[in-house]
């Protein structure tokens, strides 16, 4: 009688180590911070969790088939009185020391004083074409007689020039009724953009300019072009200023922008000469609104 053997020979496994380092916004670093390092091994998340000591470090490490590591390592810090934050990083398909072995830092921004404020997520352009339009950012809503409206904090003008949809200009002006009024793009660093605080504390005292114009394009022959959708955009915007008669601000309202235009989420501070942008999502100002229209980002 013949006799056949079969051997089944286990792939080998290699071990990843990943130091996570947590800081605050300033670099000093933050013990007794909870951390969790998600990971997948064949095709089933699995997790390893503890806590930094007082050098601000934690140490994670696992073995794992190269061709499992396709996906990437995902980083969760959370600590009382911080914003959590969260990165991802990519160790890649086959087993490579360089990439394998390697320090996260994670950056938790301290909860400083979140405060209610009118927050609103808007989706839609200007309701007319070449004509310019009011945004009412305390109402949410276009100013009369395009919508319920009183008061113009922003200024819309969309100039629309087509032939067809596949052949048009479309220029899109963001400007402001009042000459101290404005607005400044601000960008997220990337070590930032996993915070759940994602802006700064605070609105800038100057810097402000009168307007942002926003093209989109597309022609035959010529491809399209988009100045409109950038996600990583954002800004910081001041209204309804008030000066004295020597010229100096006593009131105004900030507010911040996450997103461009027309498809963005905006945070108004309702207390004047307030700087602070730090919403808190449990205290948004405006009711009843759309779950499309609803922001719970702070």
């Amino acid at each position: 009688m013949l006799l056949t053997a079969s051997y089944s020979l286990a792939q080998i496994k290699y071990e990843w180590k990943a130091t996570v380092k947590a800081v605050d916004e300033q670099g000093y670093t933050l013990s007794a911070v909870n951390v969790r390092v998600g990971f997948y091994t064949n095709s089933q998340p699995g997790a390893v969790v503890g806590i930094t000591e007082t050098n601000g470090l934690f140490i994670a490490t696992h073995a794992d088939e190269p061709g499992e590591i396709g996906f990437p390592i995902s980083f969760i810090g959370e600590k009382e009185g911080y914003y959590s934050t969260q990165q991802k990083r990519d160790l890649g398909v086959g087993y490579d020391p360089a990439k394998w072995t390697f320090i996260e830092t994670l950056i938790l921004k301290k909860v400083g004083k979140p405060a209610a404020m009118y927050a609103k997520r808007v989706e839609k352009g200007p309701p007319v074409f070449n004509e310019p339009v009011g945004y009412d950012l305390m109402i949410g809503d276009w100013v009369s007689p395009n919508g319920k409206g009183i008061s113009t904090d922003i200024i819309f003008t969309g100039k629309l020039d087509k032939k067809d949809r596949t052949d048009f200009d479309y220029k899109l002006t963001v400007s402001f009724p009042k000459a101290d009024d404005g607005i400044q793009e601000f960008t997220v660093p990337e070590a930032e953009k996993g915070s759940g605080l994602r802006s700064p504390h605070e609105a800038p005292t100057n810097g402000y300019q009168t307007k942002v114009v926003k093209t989109m394009s597309h022609h035959p022959g010529q491809g399209a072009k988009d100045d409109m959708n950038d996600p990583n955009r954002n800004y910081f915007f001041r209204v309804r200023t008030v000066k004295d008669h020597e010229g100096n601000i006593v009131s105004a309202h900030y507010g911040k922008i996450y997103g461009d235009f027309m498809q963005f989420s905006y945070y108004l501070n309702p207390m004047p000469s307030d700087r602070n942008i730090e919403f808190d999502p449990k205290q948004n100002l405006f009711g009843g609104l759309d779950p499309l229209e609803q922001v719970t980002a702070p």
